[in-house]
Formats: structure tokens, sequence, C-alpha cells
């Protein structure tokens, strides 16, 4: 049996899909992204009219993405040691990787989960950076 997870601190998916699913002891999150909640607005991103990226600062989407997958975790009854596994999308590895490689560093510094890291050519919203995160839970 899986429950599905929304949290009301995270931005609203933009999709058909849950923040999460919990699965036993496991909570499989989908992909989150740097949007912030109840806002248009995107961490870190300047946009032309037709709504494509002009200039954005990796860093400031990261710390953002960061902060969305605690608040799903934490609605769920998680938090961010119990996080097992990372599979990190950045839409440009050799502009990006170091940076974010950095500030990863810091936000894992306790807590070392397995990571993929995977470059792609676009995501759905103009953003540079999505993560896939899989925790553990108390059932």
């Amino acid at each position: 049996m899986a429950d599905t997870v929304e949290s009301s601190r995270a931005p609203k998916p933009v999709g058909l899909y849950p923040h999460a699913r919990r699965v036993g002891g496991l909570l499989f999150l989908s992909g989150v992204g740097p949007r912030e909640r109840g806002t248009a607005t995107i961490p870190g991103v300047e946009l032309n009219e037709a709504g494509e990226i002009v200039t954005y600062d990796i860093e400031a989407q990261c710390r953002s993405v960061f902060q969305n997958v605690r608040f799903i975790l934490e609605d769920a009854g998680s938090s961010w040691d119990k996080i097992v596994d990372v599979t990190v999308f950045l839409t440009n590895m050799k502009a990006d990787f170091a940076a974010y490689n950095r500030i990863y560093a810091e936000y894992f510094a306790e807590n070392q989960p397995c990571r993929t890291t995977v470059e792609i050519g676009s995501l759905p919203t103009p953003i540079a950076i999505e993560l896939k995160v899989i925790a553990t839970v108390a059932e």
C-alpha cells in the first residue's frame, strides 16, 4: 500500500503527480526543483518575455531545491539525515557541476547518500537543476 504525500510548504507539482509516495519504510520523492510555493519566481533565474532563461545562479537554485526537498521530507515524517539516494539532473554539467558539488558537500557533510548526477537537455520548467530523492521513513 502506497500513501501519497503533499507538502504545504514545497511548490505545487507542475503535473499530475504527488510530492512523494510512502511505501513501507521508504519515501520516494518526485522530481523537486527550485521554484517557491505560491509564486512564479524561480530563485536565481532571470527570464525573457518568451519565458526562456537569460541568466541563472546555480547556487541559488541548489539551495532552493535542497530547501524544497527538506520541506517534503519533514512533511512526510522523514528528515534530511534519512536520505539514502539522490539523483541530480543538471542542464549544464560543464558550467554548473563544480558549484553544485561544493554546495552539495555543505548539505550532505554528515549524511552521505548514494548519488547519481546526470546532464539533461532541459527540464519541464526554466530551471537548471532537479533532484529525485529516496529516503527512509518510520512505518
